[in-house]
């Protein structure tokens, strides 16, 4: 958007010093444009008018300017400045940054101006200032219509930005050591002014701190160092060290504290628990051991005659004690055991102990009685009683019962752990009735004051007296396999008796354990029958160790089957068709069996043999069989049964059949086997043969495979052949031959090697024409081909309709009738047939049309300098297949490029073929025409009329509309339109229903074609319109001067609003005032036309001195100003408009600059000659925008319908600014003077144009020369 600009000190003052008039003739003056005459005619004149403005607009001045503020970071800052009469612009600068004239600032959050605009309030609020905020700032009002621009004095924020947390810097890794010293550093970072530190131990300040400042982590801040020494005692442990920091951004010191640790020694350790040095064995010790004070905290341990017991202990921090209590529980090891107990800790020069003796009052650990203590009844017996060591040592009693025996004599001697052993000798003779009692050796210990005694029981032997058995009756016949109990009995004798079982006079060992009942002892003998047992003899015999055995016995009656069956042959090979004779023969049973013959399930008819007298009282039979052979028999089994029908059951055997034959082949051997493609494939062989031992060979298409060193071929030991990696070459028939001695046989097997498919395309690309029917295929190499396997897709972007898709064996189709352009494009067609991975083509679908020309605006017209020093691109591109030609005629004749002057060229990408005429040295006369290009291929041709016309003001834009809107900004597009042949930019105008006039925004990036428009107020109606513009003037406003209305939102919740908006207003002045400045301004404009007199002569006399420097200077000043222009445009982005702007009455052809030896322009018009103006000082005019003719109820009078004002911007520096010093200075508003005094004006600003085209026109024309021979063109 437009706004005023800033001014700097040195204007300021000037435009204070000076009125309105005096700068009109000193600019008058300047440009040559009003002599000394001119300006005493036009004073009268002007007066009244100046006098009627300053009576109603006088000049604005600040009632308040900002003052310099200190702020705490983070709090409002408002910055004072009030206007007077304010009626221009006022906004803030920033360390020289215009900050924009809107309340609310775009781009600055949280900077607003606020206050009463009725007032003339602009307060500048920043709100939660930042370290950035501290800047110089400026309050400026801009030059309005009826003053000047005023600027504040330069007012200054200073920020006070408080430290960030301080930290303490001192090595605590590991705790200090009392009496070492230590450097304490605090660092406050970060601090605008710098901070105060003071450092305190334990509450009390610290003293001797010495403190240095560093930069901080931005510009303006710092940090604060401050350094002390510390002398560690034990006192500060666990105490604070404390930092405070301190500057004028705080209300009170920021704090940080660290917990000091220091180490130091414990105090030596004490034992509690131990009252006396006697202790009793097996009694427990609770020993507690106590350290006091340390830190750390004491370790402790406990000693047993310097071997370590314990190292654990625990801690009380409260108390500051260290303690380790030792549980011990005494034995007589420990008698004269000296305890220790040590503490210590890491600074502990050495370890701190205590020690205690103790005396240990023990039991004999064992007392042993010693001798024998069975004996057969009136034996004498020895015994002895030994104690082990004890203290004090112990007195031995002998008991028997209740009876005290008398000892034979006692001993003592030195025993372990420092006491003393005892031995006591006894004689005894036993009876029966000393059976059974206990024997009893005692050991009194007086120090203990308890007993320790040893006895056993006293066994005198004696003989049994009776012994019986309890069996089956002999004569009842038993079963083989049945279970029997036979049992024997016997009473009496000590110890009872031990019972043993004989079978036939041999001990048997699997007896039950024997068992004793009230008057005796059994012993049972568990029988499982066997045919041993028929007839045999079983005795029972009972003794013990009185030396003296009696027996009782039985027999025993056992049916059982035959024990053993044989089946032999006298033929060593059994092979296939021969006859095998079979003898078979059962061992011996009770009673006689009988022969039966079977092969698996089936039953055989033997021949049987008479019966034969066998061992265990039984007898033998005999069968023979014959039998027919054949590979079905080979390991089968032939059983032969002796049966036994008291029994109901026989004893077996089998005879396994080994029958040689030749291979055969299994019924279950597969005839075709499926793999797939790269994985390895197992034929399996299913062969049976006897002998085992087969060779095998396996052929493939009649060729014999090797296995030796095949990458593919394998075959295991059961021949089973493997192919590794297969592939579809491997497919068919693989034949396999076995031999072995009996004969040789062969099989066949189909190998069906399954394929991922490929796909290929039948044709590519496909070439069908517009409206036609296309067929693409894909031809699929796979295995195997299934139904369905086909699909195609479309690659292009967008949507088509799909054709039809079909399938033809391994071939997929996809009809697409009634073709149209937007069907060509890849299509991917994929075949699948359940074997990964899928496979799939692109097919390039070209659709055949005939040429279509690019048309519109930007193609019909081209624009160029007709100066003969140019060259300009005529540019034709056409879309069209097959390819397409391209034919040319200027003026309806076709066109020679044999001519030096026009070159073609044609270029194609894809379907787009693009035709350039290149026209050198572009000549107004021969050149302005209508170009036609025609393009033509085999399906027709399209044809497009092109415009070379001369370089003019842009056409204006079409299609304006709205893209989006918000509370406060609305986004806008169009399309350009023609640019005159020159770079073109674009400027938005809008305005409200209480604006007093409109506002302008140029639109950035000049090119841009779409431009948000913000700043705007909530819930307003806008009227919007666009224009182009480039260096020879701007066009009408796109779409026939069409406004485009639109209604802003609401302002969503959330979003800050101004405290007051207002219209600003003009404050009129009082009618005394209003007289003072009219003569005031009277005064001042007779002194600024003397002023105008003297300086013009003075220009006139320093002209004929210096020449026409100050025009070549000019001349230069533009050329580099303009050098960024285009000539040529290379793309025909205009629309029709005529040739010649008629209002001018004639054409000028505009040097944009961008040839830098270029100073004079051609023009035509009818009968007339050639005029010339150097580029640097034409600027051409720009039309007026037709809302500027009245204004305030001011009348106009007639002006120059190509000048341009502007309602916003007078001033001629700032207009030159945006134009980027291509548009020429505004009229004077009031100039009275014909149109054809202000042509001899021009004429007059411009003297060496005339004199140079009086010097132009004096050589004769040369067009009727070929245009080879034209010297000055060429």
């Amino acid at each position: 958007m437009t706004g005023e600009p800033s001014v700097d000190q040195e204007d300021k003052k000037t435009l204070l010093s000076l009125g309105v008039a005096q700068q009109d003739c000193r600019r008058s003056g300047a440009n040559g444009e009003m002599d000394f005459m001119s300006a005493w005619i036009v004073s009268p004149s002007v007066l009244p008018f100046l006098c009627l403005i300053l009576g109603t607009h006088a000049q604005q001045a600040f009632r308040t300017e900002p003052r310099n503020l200190t702020v705490r970071m983070g709090a409002t800052a408002v910055l004072r400045c009030e206007v007077l009469r304010a009626s221009g612009t006022v906004q803030w600068v920033k360390d020289g940054l215009l900050l924009g004239p809107q309340r609310r600032l775009p781009g600055f959050e949280r900077y607003s101006m606020i206050g009463n605009l009725k007032r003339g309030q602009h307060h500048l609020q920043i709100e939660k200032t930042l370290l950035e905020d501290e800047a110089s700032y400026e309050c400026q009002a801009g030059r309005s219509d009826s003053s000047q621009a005023i600027i504040s004095s330069t007012a200054w924020i200073f920020m006070l930005i408080p430290p960030s947390q301080p930290y303490l810097m001192v090595d605590m890794a590991t705790p200090w050591v009392a009496g070492s010293k230590y450097t304490v550093t605090c660092i406050a970072p970060d601090a605008k002014p710098m901070a105060d530190i003071t450092l305190y131990k334990d509450g009390v300040e610290l003293t001797g701190a010495q403190s240095f400042t560093m930069s901080g982590s931005k510009d303006k801040l710092l940090n604060t160092h401050a350094e002390v020494t510390v002398t560690a005692v034990s006192s500060d442990n666990g105490r604070q060290l404390a930092c405070h920091a301190q500057n004028p951004a705080l209300f009170r010191p920021v704090e940080t504290t660290m917990t000091m640790k220091v180490h130091y020694p414990p105090q030596p350790p004490v034992i509690l628990g131990l009252e006396r040095e006697e202790v009793k064995e097996g009694r427990t010790l609770v020993l507690e051991c106590v350290s006091h004070g340390g830190n750390p905290l004491a370790t402790l341990q406990w000693t047993k005659n310097e071997e370590v017991l314990s190292t654990t202990w625990e801690e009380d921090i409260v108390a500051r004690k260290s303690s380790s209590i030792l549980f011990m529980r005494i034995h007589p090891t420990d008698n004269q055991a000296v305890l220790c107990c040590e503490s210590v800790n890491m600074v502990s020069s050495s370890p701190l102990s205590v020690s205690r003796k103790i005396t240990v009052l023990f039991e004999p650990a064992e007392v042993t009685l010693l001798g024998s203590f069975t004996a057969i009844e009136g034996q004498d017996i020895n015994m002895g009683c030994y104690a082990t060591s004890s203290n004090p040592p112990v007195q031995i009693r002998w008991w028997l019962g209740y009876k005290e025996l008398n000892t034979s004599g006692e001993a003592m001697e030195e025993g372990d752990n420092g006491g003393m052993t005892a031995m006591s000798n006894m004689t005894h003779r036993v009876s029966r009735e000393d059976d059974g009692l206990k024997l009893t050796c005692e050991a009194f210990n007086k120090g203990t004051h308890f007993s320790k005694t040893q006895f056993d029981i006293l066994n005198v032997y004696y003989p049994p007296q009776n012994v019986w058995l309890d069996t089956p009756p002999p004569d009842v016949p038993l079963r083989s396999g049945t279970t029997v109990r036979l049992v024997c009995f016997s009473t009496g004798g000590n110890p009872t008796a031990t019972l043993t079982w004989f079978k036939n006079g041999r001990a048997v060992h699997d007896a039950l354990r024997q068992t004793s009942f009230e008057r005796g002892v059994a012993r049972e003998l568990i029988l499982v029958l066997t045919p041993s047992d028929n007839m045999a003899t079983f005795r029972c015999d009972a003794t013990n160790k009185a030396k003296k055995t009696i027996s009782a016995q039985t027999k025993l009656k056992v049916h059982f089957l035959a024990v053993s069956m044989k089946i032999s042959t006298k033929q060593e090979v059994q092979r296939q068709g021969q006859m095998l004779t079979l003898e078979c023969q059962s061992g011996s049973s009770n009673p006689q069996p009988s022969i039966r013959w079977s092969l698996d399930t089936v039953r055989l008819q033997g021949v049987e043999q008479p019966p034969k007298r066998a061992h265990f009282g039984g007898v033998s039979v005999q069968s023979s069989l014959s039998l027919n052979l054949s590979s079905l028999h080979h390991n089968k089994r032939v059983i032969c049964q002796a049966y036994t029908p008291e029994l109901a059951e026989g004893a077996n055997t089998f005879f396994k059949l080994n029958v040689h034959y030749p291979p055969e082949f299994s019924p279950k051997q597969p005839a075709q086997i499926q793999v797939l493609e790269d994985d390895m494939a197992v034929i399996p062989l299913l062969l049976s043969a006897n002998p085992e031992e087969v060779s095998c060979i396996w052929l493939h298409r009649r060729e014999t495979l090797v296995k030796e060193g095949s990458l593919h071929f394998h075959w295991s030991d059961d021949n089973s052949l493997e192919i590794k990696n297969v592939t579809r070459k491997h497919a068919g028939v693989y034949t396999v031959k076995c031999t072995n001695e009996e004969g040789v046989n062969q099989a066949s097997i189909m190998l069906d090697v399954l394929y991922a498919p490929s796909v290929k395309a039948e044709k590519d690309p496909v070439l069908v024409n517009l409206g036609e029917t296309a067929d693409l295929i894909c031809v699929a190499d796979a295995n195997p081909i299934i139904s369905g396997m086909f699909t195609w897709k479309w690659l292009g972007e967008g949507e088509v309709e799909m054709g039809l898709e079909n399938q033809q064996d391994e071939s997929g189709l996809l009809t697409i009738h009634d073709v149209t352009r937007t069907h060509a494009g890849l299509y991917q067609c994929s075949a699948n047939n359940d074997i990964a991975p899928p496979a799939t083509v692109e097919v390039q679908l070209v659709v055949q049309f005939k040429p279509n020309l690019q048309k519109g605006a930007q193609w019909t017209k081209v624009a160029s300098r007709g100066d003969g020093t140019t060259t300009a691109e005529v540019v034709c591109q056409a879309e069209g297949i097959p390819r397409v030609d391209f034919t040319w005629e200027k003026k309806g004749v076709r066109m020679d490029f044999a001519n030096p002057r026009y070159e073609e060229r044609t270029v194609r990408e894809g379907s787009f073929h693009t035709s350039t005429v290149r026209v050198v040295n572009v000549s107004t006369n021969l050149d302005y025409a209508v170009f036609s290009c025609t393009a033509r291929n085999s399906l027709g041709e399209d044809t497009l009329h092109i415009q070379l016309v001369s370089t003019n003001h842009p056409d204006p834009p079409s299609s304006f509309g709205q893209v989006d809107v918000s509370h406060d900004s609305v986004t806008l597009d169009w399309i350009p339109s023609f640019n005159g042949g020159l770079r073109q930019r674009f400027r938005v105008r809008y305005r409200w229903d209480q604006s007093d006039s409109f506002l302008y925004v140029d639109v950035f990036p000049p090119g841009a074609t779409t431009f948000t428009v913000t700043g705007l107020q909530p819930v307003t109606t806008y009227n919007f319109s666009v224009n182009a513009l480039n260096a020879m003037g701007e066009s009408a406003y796109a779409d026939n001067n069409a406004v485009l209305t639109i209604t802003t939102k609401e302002r969503p919740e959330g979003v800050p609003t101004d405290d007051d908006s207002v219209s600003q207003s003009a404050s009129g002045l009082p009618a005394y005032l209003t007289v003072v400045f009219t003569v005031v301004f009277g005064v001042l404009l007779v002194f600024n036309s003397v002023g105008c007199f003297f300086g013009l002569r003075w220009k006139r006399r320093r002209g004929q001195t210096g020449g026409r420097g100050g025009s070549v200077l000019d001349g230069k000043k533009n050329k580099e100003e303009g050098g960024s222009h285009s000539t040529v445009s290379t793309a025909n982005k205009y629309e029709s408009r005529e040739k010649i702007n008629t209002a001018a009455q004639r054409s000028l052809l505009i040097d944009s600059g961008s040839e830098t030896d270029s100073h004079v322009y051609e023009s035509y018009a009818a009968g007339s000659s050639h005029y010339y103006y150097p580029s640097g000082d034409y600027m051409p005019p720009l039309n007026p925008h037709p809302e500027e003719t009245r204004r305030h109820d001011v009348t106009r009078l007639p002006v120059d319908p190509h000048s341009h004002l502007y309602e916003d911007v007078r001033d001629r520096g700032l207009y030159q600014d945006i134009l980027a010093s291509t548009l020429p200075s505004p009229p004077s508003l009031f100039d009275h003077r014909l149109p054809n005094q202000r042509n001899e004006s021009r004429s007059k600003a411009y003297p060496q144009a005339a004199e140079r085209a009086r010097d132009v026109r004096q050589p004769p024309r040369d067009s009727h020369l070929p245009f080879e021979q034209r010297g000055e063109l060429v």
